[in-house]
C-alpha cells in the first residue's frame, strides 16, 4: 500500500463533499501521479446512504475526468476479505457492519471466498439465532460485531478485542477486489439492502394523511 488517508467526521457533521477529492489527489500524487493510475475503485455499500452516494458520484466524475475505469465493490466483501487474511486456514469469516435502526448489515463468508450467506440487513439477535442453527464459529469482525458483541457471541461467533484492526474497513481490500474484476464487472450501482430513510418517512406520512 503506497499511501492511505482517512477522512473523520466534523464538529457539525461528515465532511465526505468537502474533504474527499483533496484526500483522492493525496494518494493519487502518492502512487506517482495520475498518469501512474490504472483503476479507480469505490465502495458501494451497504452503508450510509448519503456517503455511498458521495462515494459513487466522485467516482463517477474522476472516471470521466481521467479516462480511466471504475470499479465497485461491496463494503462487506472487502470487510470480509481482511477477516479471511487474518483467519486461520478453513474457518468461516462474518462480517459485520452497524446498519442503525437496531440492525446491522452482514455476511458470510467461507474460507475460499464464496458467500454462504449473501449481504442482508437483520436484527443482531436474529444473526445470533442463524449463526446458532448453522452450527459453526465464524471470526466475526466489523463495528457491527463490536457493537453488538454479546449477541454475536451467544450465537457461537467468535469476536477480536475491539482494537484489533480486523474492524477496520482498509481501502486496500477495497483496490485489492477491484484490481481482479474483470472487464464488466463491478459496476457502479448503490448497495442498500433497505429503504432510506427518506422513503421510509414518506410512507408513514403518506399513511398518516390517509387515516
Amino acid at each position: 500500500m503506497l499511501a492511505e488517508r482517512s477522512i473523520g467526521p466534523a464538529e457539525d457533521g461528515p465532511r465526505h463533499s468537502t474533504a474527499l477529492l483533496g484526500a483522492v489527489e493525496e494518494v493519487a500524487q502518492a502512487a506517482g501521479g495520475w498518469g501512474d493510475v490504472g483503476r479507480i475503485a469505490v465502495g458501494l455499500g451497504p452503508g450510509s446512504f448519503v456517503g455511498i452516494r458521495i462515494a459513487i458520484a466522485t467516482a463517477h466524475g474522476l472516471a470521466a475526468s481521467t479516462g480511466l475505469p471504475a470499479v465497485g465493490v461491496g463494503t462487506l466483501d472487502a470487510l470480509g476479505r481482511g477477516l479471511r487474511e487474518a483467519a486461520e486456514p478453513g474457518r468461516e469469516c462474518l462480517a459485520v457492519l452497524d446498519a442503525r435502526r437496531g440492525e446491522v448489515f452482514a455476511a458470510l463468508f467461507a474460507p475460499e471466498g464464496e458467500r454462504p450467506w449473501e449481504p442482508f440487513a437483520i436484527a443482531p439477535e436474529g444473526l445470533a439465532e442463524q449463526l446458532s442453527e448453522r452450527g459453526t464459529a465464524p471470526l466475526a469482525g466489523g463495528p457491527g460485531a463490536i457493537r453488538f458483541r454479546q449477541e454475536l457471541a451467544r450465537g457461537g461467533a467468535e469476536i477480536p478485542e475491539d482494537s484489533d484492526p480486523i474492524h477496520r474497513l482498509e481501502a486496500r481490500h477495497i483496490c485489492a477486489i477491484a484490481q481482479r474484476a474483470k472487464a464488466g464487472e463491478g459496476a457502479l450501482e448503490p448497495i442498500y439492502l433497505r429503504p432510506p430513510d427518506a422513503e421510509r418517512w414518506r410512507d408513514r406520512d403518506n399513511s398518516q394523511g390517509q387515516d
